[in-house]
């Protein structure tokens, strides 16, 4: 009888030992998606301030070049304005293309902690 408690014992510890780690994991899961939730929470936030900082900078910057310009070179003067829009805002685009098909992997901390769990547990022969 005293081995059956013995192994009833390593089997609570066992059991105890896995729930801890599960419930590690998924506390580094919890703290994962809290941080992934508030960095794009700042950079909408930044980049929405930024936009329309910039947007107004540029209008403004675009009626102070037409109205200096107005009684000889006007139509010159926007038609290269709205084409170096269009390049910068062509630029823009692919560069933000090209930053979300870049970005980090999504909970790579918690699939490599578990990677390393399973290789732990995994008997070797």
């Amino acid at each position: 009888m005293p081995q059956a408690t013995g192994l009833l014992e390593s089997l609570k510890r066992m059991t105890s030992t896995l729930l801890a780690i599960i419930q590690t994991r998924l506390e580094l899961l919890g703290n994962e998606i809290e941080e992934e939730r508030l960095r794009v929470r700042q950079m909408l936030f930044y980049g929405s301030a930024a936009l329309f900082f910039l947007g107004m900078t540029i209008m403004l910057l675009t009626v102070f070049i037409v109205v200096v310009f107005w009684d000889s070179y006007r139509l010159q003067v926007l038609g290269g304005l709205t084409l170096l829009f269009l390049v910068a805002g062509l630029s823009f685009w692919y560069a933000l293309r090209n930053l979300a098909s870049a970005r980090p992997r999504l909970f790579s901390a918690s699939l490599s902690e578990l990677s390393d769990d399973i290789d732990r547990l995994t008997p070797r022969s």
